[in-house]
């Protein structure tokens, strides 16, 4: 079951690349220079979860407001992905990559020196529409530098280390916060999508789609934003302002008015935001609900464990960085082997197993987890079941989507998958917010037991509606 796209999107004009395959030398650089784009881009989606106590205080604001410094990059990365891979098929792969990187470094840099939350969130929201142009760019980019008997492999790489840097990032944060301070957390990003930007210079080829023409739907574009970003706030305000307050209401209802407008600018625009044709493929649609529902747990879990460690065990914010690592290694090694484990046993197998034990780590925390600090005999066996399954499920996730693509889709469809996993974590923080409240001191335990028991059955869910709706295939 070896996943061997060939998309067109991906083929460069015979002016633009080479006839011949690009040496094995420089196809490891281009897997390198992609690879450290994407890298840092999903780094981002988590590198601020640890920062949050810290920057709390700076501002002086609660974390109902600090949400949105995370779901202001991941609402725009989420609207951003499909519109630009479209942009980069028709102005050139090379262009936008560099583009993305230099954008990415400069938004990176306003958020270093944010002097209001407000100034904050808006660079953070910069850095996600940047961030969606690097990610499509750099995987159209990649596979034209394999062999198509090669790229499976490639890809597997590709979305290991997203995989990795998004499990990594509350503790690079941490060190960072530690030796430095919370604002060094985004000054990081400007020297390595500098050096980036300069290795891509002599490193990359351009290419781009001849065929491709006109700028996708901005309409559409803005409702993939504002849609999710309504649900956001209902679900975070509602318990705060009360369900049935009109603000808290309307929101939900306008952002489900919103669904049938997508739909409706779809199925009309020239070059609409989303291609709806690809949702006729069944395992395409099964993989791409079940890394919405799985990513609901994965990144509320990241970012409920280390404010747990640090508001009610009292670690530091280092020590409660240093206590989630080894989750992020053992999902770094699972995940390079995901791809192998997918030929041998099929997508649906590997999928359950790694939604399964994500769903019994985290119910276990629920279960044993108390006021006193047992990191050993408590939070270690959550962190290898969490490391193993969500290494065992993305990257699963991640693989069957694209096999489930005819060749010249692959582009468009990877970027889709990408997408529901930014709008899964927008929904995951919302309802880790909602869910935790604002519990008295004496309630905080519990208050992230119900959290957990709720975000455990995530991932128990969305193993069984994969296992229902996939189909398996062979070849």
């Amino acid at each position: 079951m070896s996943v061997s796209p060939s998309p067109a999107a991906g083929t460069a004009s015979p002016a633009a690349r080479p006839p011949s395959p690009p040496p094995a030398a420089r196809a490891r650089r281009v897997l390198a220079l992609t690879s450290l784009g994407v890298f840092i881009v999903f780094l981002d989606t988590t590198v601020v979860n640890v920062a949050f106590d810290t920057v709390s205080r700076s501002f002086d604001a609660p974390v109902s407001r600090l949400v949105w410094v995370l779901n202001a990059y991941t609402l725009l990365f989420a609207a951003f992905l499909i519109p630009a891979g479209q942009l980069a098929d028709q102005f050139g792969r090379k262009r936008l990559f560099q583009t993305g990187l230099l954008g990415f470094a400069l938004a990176s840099a306003l958020c270093g020196t944010a002097p209001t939350l407000g100034v904050l969130v808006a660079a953070r929201a910069a850095q996600g529409i940047f961030g969606a142009v690097i990610v499509p760019a750099s995987l159209a980019l990649l596979l034209p530098a394999f062999p198509p008997e090669r790229r499976a492999t490639a890809i597997s790489t590709w979305g290991a280390m997203a995989a990795v840097a998004t499990a990594i990032g509350p503790t690079l944060g941490a060190l960072l916060i530690h030796g430095m301070s919370w604002r060094w957390v985004f000054w990081l990003n400007v020297p390595i999508c500098l050096f980036a930007a300069l290795w891509g210079v002599r490193s990359l080829s351009e290419s781009r789609r001849p065929a491709a023409r006109g700028v996708p739907d901005p309409v559409g574009v803005a409702i993939v934003a504002v849609a999710p970003a309504l649900f956001s706030f209902a679900i975070v305000y509602g318990p705060r302002l009360g369900w049935l307050d009109v603000r808290v209401w309307g929101a939900f209802a306008l952002g489900v008015a919103l669904i049938p407008a997508l739909v409706y600018r779809s199925r009309r625009a020239a070059l609409p935001a989303l291609d709806l044709s690809l949702f006729r493929i069944r395992n395409f649609q099964a993989s791409n609900l079940a890394t919405l529902v799985f990513s609901v747990a994965f990144f509320a879990f990241l970012l409920s464990s280390l404010l747990f460690l640090q508001t009610v065990w009292h670690y530091s914010v280092l020590r409660s960085a240093l206590a989630v690592s080894p989750s992020a290694l053992i999902t770094a090694v699972v995940a390079s082997q995901a791809g192998r484990l997918n030929d041998r046993f099929g997508y649906r197998a590997v999928f359950a197993a790694g939604a399964l034990c994500y769903s019994l780590g985290t119910a276990a925390l629920a279960l044993r987890t108390g006021a006193t600090a047992h990191w050993a005999t408590h939070w270690l066996p959550t962190l290898i079941l969490n490391g193993i399954g969500v290494g065992l499920a993305l990257s699963t996730l991640n693989n069957a989507a694209a096999h489930a693509l005819p060749a010249e889709r692959f582009g468009a469809g990877t970027a889709i998958n990408n997408t529901f996993r930014q709008l899964g974590a927008v929904l995951g923080v919302s309802i880790f917010t909602a869910v935790l409240g604002t519990p008295a001191a004496g309630d905080l335990l519990g208050s992230y037991h119900r959290v957990w028991w709720v975000l455990a059955a995530f991932p128990a869910v969305s193993a069984v509606l994969y296992t229902v709706a996939h189909r398996e295939q062979k070849g």
